[in-house]
C-alpha cells in the first residue's frame, strides 16, 4: 500500500502528502480492500471476499471483484464508477481515472471474459473496455472510449467504437501567414 501511495504522490500534482493519500483517496482504499477480499478468494472463502468487496463499493464507489488480478503500483483516481471484473488482469503501473468499466460481453463466456491491461497504459474517463481483449503496454484509452478490440502497445484510441490515434509523422510541415496591417482613415 505504501509503494502504490508513493507511486501516486508522484505521479498526481493534486496530491500533496503521503498521508493525504492514504487517507483520502478512494482508489488505494479500494485497492486496499481488494488486496484483502483478494486473498480471501484465493483460500476459497468467496462469500467473505465478495461481502467485502461490497462493502469497500459502497464506500469508496468502485467495484473490484476479488477474483481480479491486480499488479502494483496501480492507481484508480477519483474512481467513483469503476467497475473491474471478475477474470480482469492489471499489470503494474496502470492508471484509471473515474468510471470505467473492465468489462464482460458475455454473462455465459467460461474461462477469461475480462480485459487485460498491461504495464503503464493509461484509461481515461468513463472509458468501457469489453470482452477478453488487450490493452497494450503505455498505450491510451480515451474518455468515453468503447474498446471492444486490441489496442496495440504504445498506442492511443478515442471514441466509440475506439478508433486508433495516428502518431504525427516525423515529416514536418510549415505554413507561413502574411499579415499586413493597414491603417483605416
Amino acid at each position: 500500500m505504501f509503494q502504490t501511495a508513493r507511486s501516486i504522490l508522484k505521479r498526481d500534482p493534486a496530491a500533496h502528502s503521503l498521508l493525504q493519500v492514504i487517507l483520502t483517496y478512494p482508489g488505494i482504499r479500494a485497492l486496499f480492500w481488494y488486496r484483502i477480499a483478494h486473498q480471501l478468494a484465493q483460500w476459497h472463502q468467496y462469500v467473505l471476499a465478495t461481502l467485502l468487496s461490497q462493502h469497500a463499493a459502497k464506500i469508496t464507489g468502485i467495484t473490484i471483484a476479488p477474483e481480479a488480478t491486480i499488479g502494483k503500483r496501480v492507481f484508480i483516481d477519483h474512481g467513483v464508477g469503476t467497475v473491474i471484473g471478475a477474470t480482469v488482469i492489471i499489470e503494474d503501473d496502470v492508471t484509471i481515472l473515474h468510471g470505467v468499466t473492465l468489462g464482460t460481453r458475455r454473462m455465459t463466456d467460461q474461462g477469461r471474459r475480462h480485459p487485460y491491461v498491461r504495464q503503464g497504459a493509461f484509461i481515461d474517463a468513463n472509458a468501457q473496455i469489453l470482452g477478453p481483449i488487450e490493452i497494450g503496454q503505455y498505450s491510451k484509452v480515451g474518455a468515453g472510449a468503447v474498446v471492444l478490440t486490441n489496442v496495440p502497445s504504445h498506442l492511443t484510441v478515442v471514441g466509440n467504437p475506439a478508433t486508433i490515434v495516428p502518431h504525427p509523422t516525423s515529416k514536418v510541415v510549415s505554413v507561413s501567414f502574411s499579415y499586413q496591417a493597414t491603417k483605416s482613415r
